[in-house]
Parts: structure tokens; C-alpha cells; sequence
């Protein structure tokens, strides 16, 4: 991913909600799998990972990554910005 790509996504996450929020129990099979399955609806996946969670939010996003198949857009404090390119509901277009 070009980092012109990067920052169109990024833009793209700013008007997004959060879809997941991992917490105190930190990142479950339940959480992984969760995610891996919004990716076939939507492209972009923005997660929340709570004050109450342990876990390193940048350890976490590259474990989503890697588990789901996805590229990490960005880590920002708390929020995770996950992409992965649909082939059946493509919505967003990368700039080349």
C-alpha cells in the first residue's frame, strides 16, 4: 500500500464509527473471528480497544492483521484502522 492509499483510507476512517471495541478481556478467538467476518461486508474496519484492555493497541492491530488477512492502515492512541480489499462488495477505490 502507497502512502498516498495510507492517507486516502486515513481520511475515509476519520468519518467512520467504530465497529468493534476489545476490552477487559483483551483480544479473543471471538473478536478475531468477529472481525474477519465484517471484512466481508465492508472494507475499512475501525476498532476501539479500551482503557480497561492490557493489551498494546499496536500488538493488536498487527495480530488482527495477520489472523484476518488485512493491512493496518494506522494506530492512533486507541483506535485501529483496518483495510482489506472486498472482491464480491468493492466500495472503496485506492488511488493509484
Amino acid at each position: 500500500m502507497t502512502s498516498k492509499q495510507r492517507a486516502y483510507l486515513k481520511g475515509l476512517a476519520m468519518k467512520t464509527e467504530s465497529v468493534f471495541q476489545i476490552g477487559k478481556s483483551g483480544l479473543t478467538p471471538e473478536v478475531t473471528e468477529a472481525v474477519r467476518e465484517s471484512f466481508h461486508t465492508r472494507e475499512l474496519v475501525k476498532i476501539t480497544v479500551l482503557k480497561n484492555c492490557m493489551e498494546d493497541p499496536g500488538q493488536v492491530a498487527s495480530f488482527i492483521a495477520d489472523r484476518t488477512g488485512s493491512e493496518v492502515v494506522q494506530v492512533i492512541g486507541r483506535k485501529i484502522v483496518l483495510y482489506k480489499e472486498s472482491k464480491d462488495h468493492k466500495k472503496i477505490e485506492l488511488p493509484s
